[in-house]
């Protein structure tokens, strides 16, 4: 499953709400609660369905044979999950023959007196025939997954303009069980054989391979699709629609594209790098991709980012990028490999319960790191880190542990502990025990437990076995632990002694001390000393020997610590960083450091020189850290962002500095503002778009009349529909909220927010007003529940003012409106 919604909203709320005081993280830790892992007394063997759909009624017509065995224990009965099904009848399989079984059924789960008591290693196969009936059932999603009924029909009656009619499913974490009965459980694994009887103008996709096709008379076909290989009912997929199927192959097996046909064109160019991942990825696990294809179907209204579904990986809409979108860089890159990783880490090797999901999360999330690492090199892969570090640390998650038994929901665990926490752990063992036994330990684990299902002491195992060192200590701590470290990092150098002392402070809870390896880079010239260290106290000293001053010490030198640093570093001290460092995270911190102390001319220096910085996230931050606001600043950047925005070869710096020319106001940009409107990049266009708005409103507004009123995508739709805004015509208003609607939910359609509240004030129409309410509601309820609490406070403070605006202005409907919405979405539903 992907955390891609996670990582955007705590950085969306991080970037976008300064002002706003992250509100404190309430964990409900409740010791006498233990998560154990499901028990197994009947163990799935095989899943055979046979499913049939009803359009009309949003339901699925099924028949499921399930070969089953007792796990140990002799047994006389079994319980199945059926989530609000209509049950039509229970048997016994026996010699072709079905026996009708005894039942109870509760509408979640089916309980079923066997014939006779079987033992292990005896099997018998199970009928029923049921309905099931997604629409009807309600249940919770996760941070991750925002709803769970399982099953889905996107506009069957083919009522909705613009939008395709599709099927699709959605297992994690136990909602499989919506649509067939099963063990529905992490720890089971089966092999499995579907057959979909579809509409015959439509194409399918399930697990495992399309063994055959059979037209039927009534304008259906039936696919058989069969997977020999077993895997957990979580992972089960279905998916039907009007797709484009786009063929690679990987060492003989098929890689496949299913696309909306509007996307054929551009389908490699979103998905064409899957055969080369593949090739990566069991190179450095050292397990051929195990599966017997690999297919990735898109679809609409999905209720997450992507999901891993053994050789049948489903992703939102947002993955369907077109030619101008694609022009900056594929955007759902990351997802591809973190979906595609989870083939080995999630489907080939299962946790056995959801308190170990970190399991698959972990090293998911981590592959984005090694793939990045392997193809753009590792100034890009530390760039995500970093990202994926600060998702974390804002996430408020300081009281729960990696791997935790006392939650409250399965759905909990999908949250920026398991995913972004996880893969920095994994970064830092990587580092301790260095990329041969790290690589050497995956694969122990992965052949040990192939096919079955594992917790983490299994992987620590498994890297002991490999590294012949007691990892217990790096176990309890970070994955049976909770928090991470808080440093405080002080540098002094005594002339007399000739010695540079680092003293590192533990400042986190006193009772959670973490004992840390770490490297120490001491700089005198362009020698460089580096000394290996543990942090192991609430405050450790160390000294080294230095005959003079050094110009830089460099604590954590390699940047992989799981931490937030203080550290006492003077400017010119960054300024040494800056140009000596030897990674990313090097750079990064100097220039963070520059952009607070602008005021002095050494920090002016550094940025100006990051103009040149060869790597580009790192000029846009430049870029964007300019203090304009500054005379000196100002003056000394115009002439180096103006030869940017002309000339730096990648499109996001350009779009950079264009919006950076924006604030100065001047109308003689204004033809390059023109220029970029027009650009390939949808990020030059926007950034040119929002650039001429600030200079000469009139001709932005001409602009934007060019452009087409509905079907922009990526950051020029948001820049159209926030300019619009702007420009307060009320006329308008059918276009901003019908853009905004379109939005997916992503950073555009959160900078958007601030500009709809303030545009809604201005609007008289009370049926407007009202849809712009519930579309601003509409927006923050999408949010996973996990994530939503800051960015609602935000959004709950300016619709009170509002409100009280609207009433001021003797427009008290649409200020009662206001407050309805908040009774009836914020009050009632906070958390």
């Amino acid at each position: 499953m992907s955390r891609f919604a996670i990582a955007f909203f705590l950085l969306a709320a991080a970037g976008s709400l300064q002002a706003q005081e992250a509100a404190p993280s309430t964990i409900h830790r409740n010791a006498q609660v233990y998560q154990t892992t499901p028990e197994k007394i009947n163990n799935l063997v095989h899943t055979k369905l046979e499913a049939r759909f009803d359009y009309t009624k949003s339901q699925l017509n099924g028949k499921v044979w399930l070969t089953l065995q007792p796990h140990f224990y002799p047994t006389d009965s079994l319980r199945l999950d059926a989530k609000g099904m209509d049950i039509n009848q229970v048997a016994l399989v026996r010699n072709g023959k079905n026996s009708a079984l005894k039942y109870t059924y509760d509408s979640l789960q089916l309980d079923i007196d066997l014939d006779r008591t079987y033992r292990r290693g005896e099997s018998y196969v199970l009928y029923v025939e049921y309905t099931a009936k997604p629409n009807d059932f309600k249940t919770k999603g996760s941070a991750a997954i925002t709803d769970a009924k399982g099953l889905y029909f996107i506009n069957p009656l083919g009522t909705e303009a613009n939008k395709p009619t599709q099927i699709w499913t959605q297992g994690e974490t136990e909602a499989t069980s919506v649509w067939v009965p099963t063990i529905d459980r992490p720890n089971q694994k089966t092999t499995q054989e579907f057959y979909l009887t579809v509409p015959a103008k439509y194409v399918s996709l399930s697990n495992g391979k399309l063994v055959s096709q059979k037209t039927n008379s009534d304008g259906t076909r039936t696919d058989y699709w069969k997977m020999d290989q077993p895997h957990a009912p979580y992972l089960f997929f279905m998916g039907v629609g009007d797709f484009a199927v786009l063929k690679d192959n990987y060492k003989g097996k098929e890689v496949s594209y299913y696309v909306e046909k509007d996307y054929a064109a551009v389908a490699r160019r979103i998905f064409g790098m899957t055969p080369e991942m593949m090739q990566f990825f069991s190179k450095i696990t050292g397990v051929e991709y195990p599966w017997v294809k690999y297919a990735q179907m898109v679809v609409r209204d999905y209720v997450s980012g992507a999901m891993e579904n053994t050789t049948a990986t489903l992703h939102g809409e947002s993955a369907q990028q077109d030619a101008r979108q694609l022009t900056d860089g594929n955007s759902w890159e990351d997802v591809i490999a973190h979906e595609l990783f989870h083939h080995w880490f999630g489907d080939y090797v299962t946790s056995e319960s959801w308190s170990n999901l970190t399991l698959n999360e972990s090293f998911a999330n981590y592959s984005e790191y090694l793939w990045r690492e392997y193809k753009y090199g590792k100034e890009s892969a530390d760039a995500h880190s970093h990202e994926d570090m600060q998702g974390y640390i804002m996430s408020g998650s300081e009281e729960k542990d990696l791997v935790r038994f006392d939650y409250r929901d399965k759905e909990d665990m999908f949250d920026a502990v398991s995913y972004n926490k996880g893969g920095r752990i994994l970064h830092m063992l990587r580092n301790y025990i260095g990329d041969s036994a790290f690589f050497k330990g995956m694969n122990l684990y992965l052949t040990n437990n192939k096919y079955k299902s594992a917790e983490a002491h299994q992987l620590r195992l498994a890297f002991e076995e490999v590294t012949g060192k007691d990892l217990n200590p790096f176990f309890n701590q970070w994955y049976f632990g909770k928090g991470h470290p808080k440093l405080d990092i002080t540098y002094n150098y005594n002339d007399a002694a000739k010695q540079v002392q680092v003293i590192v402070r533990q400042t986190q809870d006193s009772t959670n001390l973490f004992q840390l390896p770490t490297a120490i880079d001491v700089y005198q010239g362009n020698d460089r000393m580096r000394y290996n260290v543990w942090v192991k106290n609430r405050v450790d000293t160390f000294v080294f020997a230095a005959q003079r001053r050094p110009d830089l010490v460099n604590f954590d030198a390699e940047k992989v610590l799981l931490a937030e640093k203080k550290e006492n570093k003077t400017l010119q001290e960054y300024a040494f960083q800056y140009q000596h460092g030897r990674n990313f995270m090097d750079r990064y911190e100097a220039l963070a450091a520059a952009a607070e102390a602008q005021a002095e001319q050494k920090a002016v220096e550094m940025l100006m020189q990051a103009l040149n910085d060869p790597y580009h996230e790192l000029r846009s931050m430049a870029i964007q850290n300019l203090d304009l606001k500054k005379q000196a600043v100002k003056t000394l950047a115009e002439e180096k962002l103006y030869a940017i925005a002309q000339k730096d070869p990648k499109r996001t710096v350009r779009a950079a500095a264009i919006s950076k020319l924006g604030e100065y106001g001047f109308a003689k940009y204004v033809p390059l503002f023109r220029s970029a409107i027009s650009d390939s990049s949808y990020t030059v266009a926007a950034s040119g778009l929002e650039a001429l708005s600030l200079v000469d409103t009139a001709a932005a507004a001409a602009e934007l009349a060019k452009l087409p009123k509905t079907g922009l995508k990526g950051a020029l739709a948001g820049a159209a529909t926030r300019v619009m805004i702007q420009a307060g015509d009320e006329s308008n208003a059918e276009t901003i909220l019908t853009n905004f609607e379109a939005m997916p939910l992503n950073q555009a359609k959160f900078e958007s927010i601030v500009p709809l509240i303030q545009y809604l004030g201005k609007v008289q129409s009370l049926q407007t007003f009202k849809r712009g309410i519930d579309d601003v509601v509409g927006f923050v309820m999408a949010i996973p529940e996990a994530y939503r609490g800051q960015v609602q406070g935000f959004v709950e403070n300016m619709l009170r003012q509002l409100s009280q605006a609207k009433t001021t202005a003797g427009q008290k409907e649409q200020a009662a409106y206001i407050t309805s919405k908040i009774a009836d979405n914020f009050e009632k539903k906070s958390f």
